[in-house]
């Protein structure tokens, strides 16, 4: 039997290949006096690393930081995402009521029925098909904006005496655009030219817009899209109360006139973009409001600082985690001859660390735009990035309680489960996505102009992915248009051969991935996990080990420390921390390492 060397003499073991399990699991026969040691310091700081918090704690009664600071966190982000979901849902309410408001006031042609969205849609898209039209609806618009006072909301105008502002119609036309259509020729010349013009205030509120863009020249087959623009002023009274003062805003109200595709058809639409403004309200309810903005301020600080400590107490385990992890190779290749694993290297990353810092960073950023928001230093509307920080960030906070269950056994069993089949389900998904690329491409290329839900490449890929799932199917088939025969039986036999494949086959195949790795957990439970070499090493640890005592006294060294007596193992002298070996020992010792280098 040869024995097993590293990278130094004094690494050699009196163990062969055949006895690596004695030389893991620390038999004295397998090992020079002088590394029993270090080897018992090292087995107890790893055996103490993988151990959960409340181990831990009952290991060196040392309070769980980390776990409480997590628990605290999941208790402020909650009460500050409830807080701000209120707030927004009334912001977002507020200014999309607004717009329809306006699109009822200012947009020529808009009915009720356009305010809901349906699906398949009950109306088509609201558009001009005649120049009259055009001018009909920019005349529409001004009176509407003339005769502000006469709308049910409380709306002005943006000028501070409350006059009328003028309106802006700003033009993008061809530079050259002319069509002969009865001889098949043009003249055209694609540069795009801008204009604006203003619209001035008229004493009798009518605008006879025709004759006053008439020096415009306007060619409907060069325009490329008009867009009319002005703003309204208002306060909003309905967020008022113990939250949240009154809101004063400026819509920015602009008309789209939309000719890009020169169908013949001009689709139309209202779009409206708040601007936050500072309010001159009432002082006395401005005072009584202290104290409420007082207390959202100080959940937010309280929020950015419970998650500043959260991610300093994380990316020190981190760096600890990863310090330690070179020792533990280090001392594995020193002592039994070969590195760690790389799956014994990937224990020591902690990912639920990882997921840890990313919330706290969505969190941190997130809460410093609501503070933002509430003190009213942002006037453009920054709700929806906000809303988009806090609501990932707290989405992983509640995903970071999975953590503390997979401590139990019976919780433990999904995230287990999860990780066995990642590399199966991710190989099976690949291959199933190469084959959906190719039914989504091949229905948006031949269905998509007779086909509501194919009609471009993301509504097709949403559609395929209803369709796995049995969602509309009846629909899918019977909206198909019947313009061509051929492309109708086609979608019939497109539709049959994907729903078949993906529901009867794939998903199937899928189920299977994840209840073999299911099988396979179970299995596990009840003969036992697969132990690597990092495992062997470290060995069981019951509960009596645990609440001895022996970790506050042999494993509480500090990493620099154990380093050291790492390093003493391949060096000639050594470590002071070892003086309490005897003389004697030391000296039989460096007998026996001279007669193993002979």
């Amino acid at each position: 039997m040869e024995p097993m060397q590293g990278n130094s003499p004094e690494s050699v073991t009196t163990c062969g290949t055949d006895d690596e399990r004695c030389c893991l699991t620390h038999q004295p026969s397998c090992h020079s006096s002088k590394s029993l040691l270090t080897e018992e310091k090292m087995r107890r700081k790893l055996q103490f690393f993988f151990m959960n918090p409340i181990e831990k704690w009952q290991a060196k009664k040392r309070f769980p930081y980390k776990f409480t600071v997590q628990l605290i966190k999941i208790i402020l982000v909650t009460m500050q995402l409830c807080l701000f979901a209120y707030n927004r849902y009334n912001h977002v309410n507020y200014t999309w009521d607004n717009r329809i408001s306006f699109s009822h006031l200012f947009l020529r042609g808009w009915d009720a029925t356009r305010e809901v969205s349906a699906y398949p849609p009950a109306t088509g898209p609201l558009a001009i098909y005649k120049a009259d039209d055009f001018y009909a609806t920019i005349d529409y618009a001004y009176s509407g904006y003339a005769n502000l006072s006469q709308a049910v909301g409380s709306y002005s105008y943006a000028n501070e005496d409350n006059t009328m502002t003028d309106m802006e119609l700003c033009l993008s036309q061809y530079k050259k655009g002319i069509i002969f259509g009865f001889n098949e020729s043009y003249v055209f010349d694609a540069e795009i030219v801008d204009t604006c013009l203003n619209i001035t205030h008229r004493q009798d509120h009518l605008l006879d817009s025709k004759q006053y863009l008439d020096n415009l020249n306007i060619n409907f087959s060069a325009l490329v899209k008009a867009v009319l623009k002005f703003s309204v002023k208002t306060v909003n009274f309905k967020t008022a109360g113990r939250i949240s003062p009154p809101n004063c805003y400026r819509f920015d109200i602009n008309i789209n006139f939309d000719n890009e595709d020169h169908d013949g058809q001009m689709l139309l639409w209202l779009d409206a973009q708040p601007v936050r403004l500072m309010c001159k309200g009432d002082v006395e309810y401005v005072t009584d409001d202290e104290i409420d903005s007082l207390l959202q301020s100080l959940l937010n600080y309280l929020v950015i600082t419970i998650c500043i400590l959260s991610f300093v107490l994380c990316t020190r385990a981190l760096l600890r985690a990863q310090k330690l992890k070179k020792m533990t190779n280090s001392f594995f290749i020193n002592q039994f001859g070969r590195p760690l694993s790389k799956e014994d290297r990937n224990k020591f990353l902690n990912l639920w660390y990882v997921m840890i810092i990313i919330n706290d960073i969505l969190i941190i950023i997130g809460s410093s735009i609501k503070e933002q928001i509430e003190r009213k230093d942002f006037t453009s509307d920054q709700w929806n990035v906000c809303s988009l920080f806090l609501g990932l960030g707290n989405m992983l906070v509640w995903f970071g309680v999975l953590r503390y269950l997979t401590f139990f056994k019976t919780y433990n069993v999904v995230i287990l489960t999860l990780e066995k089949a990642a590399p199966q389900v991710a190989r099976f998904l690949l291959c199933a996505l190469l084959i959906y690329a190719g039914f989504t491409f091949s229905g948006w290329l031949i269905l998509g102009p007779y086909h509501l839900k194919f009609r471009s490449l993301s509504t097709t890929s949403e559609c395929l992915f209803s369709l796995i799932n049995g969602d509309d199917m009846f629909a899918t088939f019977s909206i198909m248009s019947s313009k061509s025969t051929m492309l109708w039986w086609f979608s019939k036999i497109y539709l049959y051969s994907f729903i078949s494949l993906y529901i009867y086959i794939i998903l199937s195949l899928f189920i299977s991935v994840i209840m073999d790795a299911y099988d396979t957990i179970k299995i596990y439970y009840i003969e036992g996990f697969p132990k690597s070499d990092l495992q062997i090493f470290i060995g069981d640890t019951n509960f009596e080990d645990v609440s001895s005592g022996i970790f506050r006294t042999a494993s509480n060294d500090s990493l620099g420390g154990l380093m050291k007596d790492l390093c003493c193992c391949t060096c000639t002298k050594l470590q002071k921390s070892y003086s309490s070996l005897s003389r004697g020992s030391l000296a039989t010792e460096g007998s026996r390492r001279g007669s193993n280098a002979v």
